[in-house]
């Protein structure tokens, strides 16, 4: 299972749901079928992104234009959930977001081929560099409260003691070689790859908009005055500075206890989310023939002009 077509030619099994036709994504954690029949608003936001690869910034981004004030009215999990994720009950997750009056955000981890789209809604998706978003999510595992999630979620407990987590670089090298459905394993670099083509095939749509993870670190204002006129947002000129600084990596995670995603104390430790994760962190672990081996597997799983986008050079 190592190729996959691009979205311009689609193969994966579609289930149909009650909204209408869309491929749906089920792990023990999430499931796209959450979606079926969501009520729709003139002006929701929904954030679509591969795990750790700008989510919450791209959330606090959003409600930071949306609000037009860093002082927000309740955690950021909460202001904009995850309508996907198992741990949360669904009707739970609607009651919220059905009584908030502002536009809404909504998060996901699914491709756009796997939810509803919506004419009233805006999707945005933040790309970053599949190594780089691959090693932050190989720290965050150390991070997350195993037990709780399993008691969440109901399944039973492991047998004996859990196997260490590999070296980074061990650990990456094996996640570039290893298949995986997108269906069944999204956070695999062929799951990884057809969320972003799926989107890529999409970007001259009205309402889907591409972020790149470099761009919000390299021009964090720039970005954000993009995603302001694509989402139709006016912000005061005067009001600019505050919202900037507010999205910047340091006051985030000044702020952790109210903006890391930890809507059900899942996270050990909640500062320890926001770890500065550098563009080009991934290709650096590896030997050049090891990266090289990467690129030949990514040329096998996206489109040349999304490669050539996604794959910033480095600067450093």
């Amino acid at each position: 299972m190592d190729d996959f077509p691009t979205p311009t030619a689609p193969a994966l099994e579609v289930d149909p749901v009650a909204a209408g036709e869309f491929v749906r994504y089920r792990s023990v954690q999430d499931d796209s079928g959450r979606w079926a029949g969501f009520p729709f608003r003139a002006g929701d936001i929904v954030i679509s992104t591969c795990p750790k690869s700008g989510t919450t910034w791209m959330q606090m981004i959003c409600a930071l234009l949306v609000l037009r004030t860093p002082q927000l009215p309740v955690p950021l999990a909460q202001l904009s959930p995850w309508l996907d994720w198992l741990l949360e009950p669904r009707e739970e997750v609607l009651a919220r977001l059905a009584a908030q009056s502002h536009r809404r955000i909504i998060k996901t981890h699914t491709p756009l081929d796997g939810i509803p789209l919506d004419d009233q809604a805006t999707y945005v998706v933040v790309a970053r560099h599949p190594l780089d978003a691959a090693v932050s999510r190989h720290h965050q595992s150390d991070n997350l409260d195993r037990r709780r999630i399993r008691q969440l979620t109901g399944q039973p407990e492991p047998a004996g003691s859990p196997a260490p987590t590999p070296p980074s670089r061990e650990w990456l090298l094996a996640w570039i070689d290893r298949d995986g459905h997108p269906r069944e394993q999204p956070n695999s670099l062929p799951g990884v790859m057809w969320h972003l083509s799926d989107a890529w095939a999409r970007r001259d749509s009205r309402n889907v908009v591409l972020v790149h993870y470099d761009d919000l670190q390299s021009d964090l204002e720039g970005e954000m005055r993009r995603l302001a006129a694509r989402l139709d947002i006016d912000v005061p000129e005067q009001e600019w500075p505050k919202l900037v600084e507010a999205a910047s990596f340091d006051r985030m995670r000044r702020r952790a206890d109210v903006l890391a995603p930890d809507a059900v104390n899942v996270l050990i430790d909640r500062a320890a989310f926001f770890r500065r994760g550098r563009s080009g962190e991934g290709r650096r672990l590896l030997t050049p023939d090891e990266v090289e081996r990467y690129h030949r597997r990514a040329a096998r799983l996206a489109p040349p002009d999304l490669l050539d986008w996604l794959h910033r050079p480095l600067t450093t």
